[in-house]
């Protein structure tokens, strides 16, 4: 009661329910847990991916060294336009340049490497490219000598 005998108004801070606290804490709670997880199997994916890439980029390392080994191994010395494009084609190649000169063979191939790629609603299946430039020199015993060596930039032709 006041100083004149009337009842004093007191102003109180309300406290929500523990029922309407848990309906409002358990949504965002749950929302964010949900996030995290989707977060982390995000992050999961693309490191998967990455690794799938660099793997699918060594096997055109693979197939080119490969190639030149096979256009060394051909029959004759170096072997024309023709048969080149057929032996870059069986090692998933395609070529991109063909120079021949006295003693040497100069090459750019463009290798491919086929990797899975998932997400979230899937997988599908990508391409992943690199060229490379072969040079092939006839040694000092009339042996093909070879350098291969993966270029930065692949102009698609």
């Amino acid at each position: 009661m006041s100083d004149n005998g009337t009842v004093a108004r007191h102003d109180r801070g309300t406290l929500p329910s523990p029922g309407c606290l848990a309906a409002i804490m358990v949504p965002t709670v749950t929302v964010l847990i949900v996030a995290s997880v989707l977060m982390v199997m995000h992050y999961r994916q693309e490191r998967s991916n990455d690794q799938n890439a660099a793997k699918a980029l060594y096997r055109t390392a693979a197939l080119a060294r490969s190639y030149a080994r096979d256009v060394a191994a051909a029959p004759g010395g170096f072997p024309g336009r023709e048969a080149v494009r057929g032996i870059a084609e069986r090692h998933d190649g395609r070529l991109m340049s063909y120079a021949r000169s006295g003693g040497s063979l100069t090459t750019t191939v463009r290798f491919f490497g086929e990797y899975e790629d998932t997400s979230m609603f899937g997988v599908s299946y990508s391409r992943a490219y690199r060229c490379y430039s072969i040079v092939l020199r006839t040694g000092a015993e009339g042996v093909p000598q070879t350098r291969t060596t993966p270029l930065a930039k692949c102009d698609a032709i």
